[in-house]
């Protein structure tokens, strides 16, 4: 980013998009709120799949969200080509969601722009945000703790790569 005007804007995606990708989105939506950065940077949600666009998250998710005080307010979409131009950063939960991106990826070097969500882990780093989807309770829990753990890690690159790094996090 060079220049302070320019929000950097993450597109978060999973395969439905309706567990993992719209929980980071709101996860991250906080952090940012908390930080006084909603300004800065923008966040959305996509899949890999077109099967569940426009419903609204799994019942179970928002209601493990909502326990922590986040709101999923995100519908389901599809991953399109054009996000690759809109898009700073499109962080995949998984191996086969990054797999998956990549026809959508147009033509030139935009996947550059791809990274995995436990990229930005800190603290326990599975390697993907397991889908919870045909799982228990324990699974939603597992993905906000890996959540929470990977948006706080997101978070402070983007201190350090952007503009607003003069800002204290």
């Amino acid at each position: 980013m060079t220049n302070s005007d320019k929000a950097v804007n993450v597109l978060f995606v999973c395969m439905g998009n309706i567990c993992r990708s719209p929980s980071a989105e709101a996860v991250m939506n906080a952090y940012i709120k908390k930080e006084g950065l909603s300004d800065k940077i923008i966040c959305d949600s996509a899949g890999t799949i077109g099967y569940h666009a426009g419903e609204p998250a799994d019942g179970r998710m928002q209601t493990h969200a909502n326990n922590r005080n986040y709101k999923l307010t995100s519908i389901s979409r599809q991953i399109k080509a054009s996000d690759f131009e809109e898009f700073d950063y499109i962080i995949g939960m998984d191996d086969d969601n990054m797999h998956n991106m990549q026809p959508f990826i147009p033509s030139g070097n935009l996947a550059h722009k791809l990274s995995k969500m436990t990229d930005y882990c800190a603290n326990s780093n599975p390697g993907y945000v397991p889908d919870p989807y045909y799982g228990g309770d324990a699974g939603f829990e597992q993905v906000l703790d890996l959540l929470e753990d990977a948006c706080g890690g997101l978070l402070k690159k983007l201190e350090r790569n952007t503009i607003f790094s003069c800002i204290a996090f």
